[in-house]
């Protein structure tokens, strides 16, 4: 009967004869709570079929009975016509012999265990938006419409299943009217657990909060309406605190340089790009080109920060984002923040409300003793936040929409994982230190949590213990094995070995660049009996498996195992740490070693930052690496990345944030000279049987290029077409000396560099790798919980030998 179903055609018009026959169809994915079942209901009922619909613990389940054809019909228009937010995985089809009612209902939801998934948080849809701005509608100007299409899922959930006395809406009581809509089938709201309106649901307020409490605003700005107060305040050069779907925002006019210079130093984020918000794509484009597939991403329901190009008409202030080429634009997530931005001519800067390296604030309570030392005012809401979720952060790179960071509008939905993972016992795998994430496995998926921020934040490590048992409730898991990194110090391992002692079960410590291997293999598909590929993984730092510093890594595996083939060439962190604050010591620490102090001075003495480095404590950092005190060899591209750019003039002093050398390096790459000839050489080399990527020809050509006054951009653009195919050239040369593979797989920070990844995978594509890259997960740290979570499940499974 399925076999029949699925080759048949739907069909129009009346009846077809023929024999009535019965089905059940299984839906499983992410089918409840996004008007799923309506959505069968209203197709079952235009086809004409009997039967019913209804959830239970493994999705959501159809009996129906009708021709063939119809029934064929039903199937066909459930896969085309799904509701917006669901994520159908699969649809399973078998005969039903079970008596059904006449006409189609939506019965009482079943019994059973929980195998289904919450959706993420989603952004206003465009039916909630046209209702919030039609003065005919009774929800016009209602800041917290939504339906089942659209508004808080995970914010707002406090248990399972996912029912409104589980939420933070629980204290709000159904009117009549809401009431109406919640158990009609026919209406969007269906079962919409956060429905709400002007009588029965929260309010929005106006207060002040700059003496350390929140004081609600009485008299006329209260009267004229909170959304629209927030406006003329921001239009006035106020900063204000506004409560959004996952925790505060700051926002104030971005095309007023002061209010920007003001929260800038309030906030006491130095140079961080700050996060944007326009009413609409027009406004956008005011500033920024927008391609196709970052349209489709800004308009979506998930609604993420797009980093863009700026190339608009227009320029806002370079404190919005210094010495970068790019802006982080969204469009409103919520009615409040579509009401409060149809009060602006202009974008509003929107960033995270807290202290640079603080958590989001979420409670009520708290933000003005937070906030208001940097907002004099907040738009608070009655609407609780029951979990912290930041804004996601995605940019387009060769022809994709990447993630950069996951959070809101992604999480918690799930990465199916691949074909030979499938008897998988329940794993949690504890993730990195920064941008950490955790992951669950549990029924052949991979729940990757929300960004988590930093671990080093006493308050971000406390909110990941949370998260932990919240999302292990939520999902009912008990994990027969923990996964952790290998680092020694990392809070999240730490953590990790703590919880499987106490629990009794096997922890596996995983390498931290096959973790990023693994979670891109991961979220492309790639079978666990696939063969090994070579996996290219370029960050800043991770533990190597030899107790040393890794972070430029050609490795051989799958999910099993690895063998490092090749590396970048080791250099010195003269000061440890203090060397990614100070990208001048990885600068000298290169120089030092590919050229020498003396022939660097000879040769090209008269370079300005020969005359910088000359007043650094040379000697002394001469003799920590002589002697390996604190200075730490590293195979780290990323400080490549820092000592390039120093060298140029670049962040050499300090970086104010992770990853700015590098950033600014990439920002002022000359087009023109990218797309020429003249990329700077490196050498492959064998030392001690490890094939080396050696930067020394890339220096001496760069210097030369310095010397002759070359312009920085031409710099720039010659480094990373150098390096693209640098790691190419490397990629060849271990298939040539053996290596069997045939795909390539790139992960770690450095590859959401625009120019390096779109490099790389144009110059492997020409050798003829197929070339796997993130787009679901992060290729920074926040997918490493996914690759650990991929190579712990493999390993659990059966004891297959590794494809190395």
């Amino acid at each position: 009967m399925a076999a029949d179903l699925r080759v048949s055609h739907p069909v129009a018009g009346p009846p077809v004869a023929g024999p009535p026959v019965a089905v059940e169809i299984r839906v499983r994915g992410c089918v409840q709570g996004v008007g799923f079942r309506p959505t069968v209901w209203r197709i079952a009922r235009e086809l004409g079929l009997d039967g019913e619909v209804f959830n239970d613990g493994e999705g959501v389940l159809i009996r129906a009975r009708g021709t063939a054809p119809r029934l064929d019909a039903l199937i066909k228009r459930i896969e085309r016509e799904p509701p917006p937010l669901a994520q159908i995985e699969r649809i399973e089809i078998g005969e039903f012999a079970g008596g059904l009612p006449a006409g189609f209902h939506i019965a009482a939801s079943g019994q059973g265990a929980t195998h289904t998934r919450m959706s993420p948080d989603a952004a206003i849809c465009p039916g909630c938006a046209a209702e919030v701005l039609d003065p005919g509608e009774r929800r016009y100007r209602y800041p917290f419409t939504n339906c089942t299409h659209c508004g808080p899922r995970l914010t707002i959930a406090l248990g399972i299943p996912f029912d409104r006395i589980r939420t933070t809406m629980a204290p709000f009581a159904l009117c009549a009217a809401c009431l109406a809509e919640y158990h009609d089938p026919a209406d969007r709201r269906f079962h919409a657990q956060a429905i709400a309106c002007p009588d029965c649901g929260p309010r929005a307020v106006l207060c002040r909060i700059d003496a350390g409490i929140a004081c609600e605003i009485p008299g006329e700005i209260r009267a004229g309406e909170a959304t629209l107060a927030a406006a003329r305040l921001i239009r006035a050069g106020e900063i204000v605190a506004l409560k959004g779907l996952g925790g505060y925002h700051l926002a104030c006019d971005a095309t007023d340089a002061a209010a920007v210079a003001r929260l800038r130093r309030l906030k006491h984020r130095d140079a961080k790009p700050f996060a944007l918000m326009a009413r609409d794509l027009a406004m956008i484009r005011r500033y920024c080109t927008i391609a196709p597939e970052e349209e489709r991403a800004l308009s979506g329901a998930a609604a993420p920060i797009v980093v863009l190009r700026a190339g608009g008409p227009e320029r806002l202030p370079e404190a919005v984002a210094p010495g970068l080429s790019t802006l982080g634009f969204m469009l409103p997530t919520t009615p409040l923040h579509l009401l409060a931005m149809a009060g602006l001519e202009g974008p509003a800067l929107m960033t995270s409300g807290n202290r640079s390296d603080e958590p989001q604030v979420t409670d009520d309570a708290e933000m003005p003793a937070r906030l208001g030392s940097i907002a004099a005012y907040a738009l608070m809401h009655e609407r609780g936040i029951a979990n912290r979720v930041d804004d996601s952060v995605v940019r387009a790179m060769a022809g994709r929409v990447r993630l950069l960071r996951r959070a809101r509008g992604y999480a918690p939905a799930p990465v199916a994982l691949p074909p030979g993972f499938a008897t998988a016992p329940d794993i949690l795998a504890m993730g990195g230190e920064l941008k950490a994430t955790f992951c669950m496995v549990t029924d052949g998926h991979a729940i990757l949590s929300q960004h988590q921020g930093d671990l080093e934040h006493p308050a971000a490590f406390d909110d990941y213990r949370r998260n932990l048992a919240l999302y292990r409730e939520l999902f009912d898991q008990r994990p027969a094995a923990l996964a952790a990194d290998l680092h020694p110090e990392y809070l999240s391992a730490k953590l990790a070995r703590e919880m499987a002692c106490a629990g009794g079960l096997p922890l596996i410590e995983v390498q931290h660049h096959h973790a990023h291997i693994a979670a891109c293999l991961a979220e492309n598909g790639r079978p666990l009996a696939a063969p090994a590929v070579l996996g290219i993984a370029l960050d800043g730092l991770g533990w190597g498996d030899d107790g040393t510093l890794w972070g430029g890594e050609f490795l051989l595996g799958d999910y099993r195992g690895y063998r490092r083939l090749a590396c970048f060439a080791p250099v010195a962190m003269p000061g440890g740490a203090s060397a990614i604050r100070e990208p001048w010591r990885s600068l000298y620490a290169h120089l030092a070693r590919s050229i020498g102090w003396a022939e660097l001075t000879g040769s090209f003495g008269g370079l300005e930052l020969c005359d910088d480095l000359s007043a650094k404590p040379l000697t002394t950092i001469d003799a920590m690496i002589a002697r390996g005190l604190n200075s730490p060899p590293a195979s780290s591209c990323g400080r490549l990345f820092d000592a390039v750019a120093a060298a140029i003039g670049i962040c050499r002093e300090c970086q104010a944030y992770e990853g700015e050398a590098a950033m600014r390096l990439e920002a002022i790459v000359d087009a023109a000279a990218l797309g020429g000839a003249g990329g700077y050489p490196f050498a492959i080399m064998r030392d001690a049987g490890l094939v080396t990527l050696e930067p020394r020809p890339m220096w001496q050509a760069l210097l030369r290029d310095l010397a002759a006054d070359m312009p920085a951009p031409v710099i720039a653009a010659r480094f990373h077409r150098g390096l693209a195919a640098a790691i190419a050239a490397m990629a060849r040369a271990l298939a040539q000396r053996g290596a069997r593979f045939d795909t390539v797989a790139l992960s770690g920070g450095c590859f959401q560099n625009r120019i390096l990844f779109e490099q790389t995978v144009l110059g492997l594509e020409a050798l003829g790798f197929s070339v796997l890259g993130h787009a679901q997960v992060p290729a920074n740290d926040g997918g490493l919980a996914l690759g650990q979570a991929a190579i712990a499940a493999a390993r659990l499974q059966e004891r297959t030998p590794s494809c190395v």
